[in-house]
C-alpha cells in the first residue's frame, strides 16, 4: 500500500513539474514575442520614414533642378545616390519592415485571405527563381506544342486540324497564363517590379483561351477555309516562343548587370515587351513588332472570319478582339520602353561628356 501511494505521488510529483515547465515557456514564448513585436514595429517606423525621406529628397532635387539653383551634374550623381540607397532598402533584409503591397482581387479569388509575403528575402528569391524556371520550361513548350500541331496537320492529318489535339492545346494555354499570372502576382506582392500590363495581358490570354475551349474547331468540307485562323494562330504563338526564349537568355543576363550595378532589384523580372541591350534591339525589336504585327493581322483575320459568315460563332469574334487589343498594348509598352531606354542613355552620354568636359 505504501508503494502505491508512494508511485502517486512520484507521477504526481513529475506531472506538477512538466505543467510548471509549460507554463513556463508559455510565458517566456509571449514575452519573446511581445519584444520582438515591438523591435519589428520600431523597424518599421524607421524603414517608413527612410522611404519617406528618399522620396522627399527626389522631389526637392527636381524642384531645386526646375529652378536651376542645382548643376545638373551633381543632381545626377546625387540620383544615383539615392537610388542606390533605394536598392539597398528594397533588395535586403530590410524590405520585410516596408509596408507589403496590396495582393489584389485575382489572388484573393483564387488563394483567399492569406498572406503571401514572404519575410527573408532568400524565400523571395526562391520564389523569383521558380518564375524563371517557370518561363524556361514553357517557352520551350510554347514553341514545339503549335510546331508539332502543324506538322502533324501536314503529314498525318491531310491538312486538317482534329478538334481534340487543339482544345488541349488552348486547354495548356489556360494553364500557362494562369500560372503566370499567379506568380507575377505574388512576385509583386514580394516587391518586384513588374509593369501592370504585363499581368493585364495575361489575363486577357485567359479569357480568351477559356473562351476558345467552347469553339467548335470544324472541318470538312472547305477545312483549309474554316481553319485558316486557328493555323495562323498556331504560326504565331510559335513565334511568340521564339521570342520568349530570347528574352529569357539575353535580357536576364542584362539584368544581372543593372542588378551588380545597382540599379535594379533582385526581386525584379524580365518583362516581356521589354528591349535588350545595344546588341540585342538588332534582333528583339524586329522580332516582338513583327510578332504584334501578326497578332493583330490574326485578330482581324478572326473578325472578318465571322463577319463574313465562314465560321460565325460569337468566340470567333471575341478572340478576335482580344488579339487585336492585346496587339495595341502590347506595341504601345514596347515603344514606351524604348523611349525610356533612349532617354537614359541620353542622359548617360551628357553625364560622361560633362565628365570628360571637366
Amino acid at each position: 500500500m505504501e508503494r502505491v501511494e508512494e508511485s502517486a505521488n512520484k507521477a504526481e510529483e513529475e506531472v506538477g513539474r512538466v505543467v510548471e515547465q509549460a507554463r513556463e515557456l508559455q510565458e517566456s514564448g509571449a514575452s519573446l514575442i511581445s519584444r520582438i513585436s515591438s523591435e519589428e514595429q520600431s523597424l518599421r517606423q524607421k524603414a517608413n520614414s527612410l522611404e519617406s525621406s528618399i522620396r522627399r529628397l527626389r522631389s526637392s532635387i527636381n524642384s531645386l533642378l526646375s529652378q536651376k539653383l542645382l548643376d545638373p551634374k551633381l543632381a545626377d550623381k546625387l540620383e544615383e545616390d539615392l537610388q542606390r540607397a533605394r536598392c539597398i532598402l528594397t533588395d535586403g533584409d530590410a524590405a520585410a519592415f516596408l509596408p507589403a503591397k496590396a495582393q489584389g482581387r485575382f489572388l484573393r479569388r483564387f488563394l483567399g485571405p492569406i498572406n503571401v509575403r514572404a519575410s527573408r528575402k532568400d524565400i523571395q528569391l526562391k520564389v523569383k527563381e521558380e518564375y524563371n524556371s517557370y518561363r524556361d520550361r514553357t517557352a520551350f513548350l510554347f514553341l514545339l506544342f503549335p510546331l508539332t500541331l502543324l506538322i502533324l496537320r501536314s503529314w498525318i492529318w491531310e491538312g486538317c486540324l482534329p478538334a481534340f489535339p487543339v482544345q488541349l492545346y488552348e486547354a495548356w494555354l489556360l494553364f500557362l497564363y494562369t500560372g503566370l499570372a499567379l506568380r507575377e502576382n505574388i512576385l509583386r506582392a514580394n516587391g518586384s517590379d513588374i509593369r501592370p500590363w504585363w499581368i493585364y495581358h495575361h489575363y486577357c490570354a485567359m479569357v480568351m483561351a477559356l473562351v476558345s475551349l467552347t469553339w467548335e474547331i470544324k472541318g470538312q468540307p472547305n477545312c483549309a477555309q474554316k481553319q485558316r485562323g486557328v493555323v495562323l494562330f498556331l504560326q504565331w504563338a510559335m513565334m511568340q516562343g521564339v521570342a520568349m526564349l530570347l528574352q529569357n537568355r539575353y535580357q536576364r543576363q542584362r539584368l544581372y548587370t543593372r542588378i551588380a550595378l545597382g540599379k535594379a532589384n533582385r526581386m525584379d523580372v524580365v518583362w516581356g515587351e521589354t528591349a535588350g541591350v545595344d546588341g540585342q534591339l538588332w534582333v528583339l525589336c524586329p522580332i516582338l513588332f513583327l510578332m504584334q504585327g501578326f497578332e493583330a493581322y490574326v485578330g482581324l483575320l478572326l473578325l472578318k472570319t465571322a463577319f463574313v459568315g465562314v465560321v460565325s460563332a460569337w468566340q470567333v469574334f471575341f478572340c478576335g478582339i482580344v488579339l487585336v487589343l492585346m496587339a495595341i498594348g502590347n506595341f504601345i509598352n514596347t515603344v514606351q520602353t524604348l523611349m525610356t531606354k533612349s532617354r537614359f542613355k541620353a542622359k548617360m552620354k551628357r553625364t560622361k561628356s560633362k565628365q570628360v568636359f571637366d
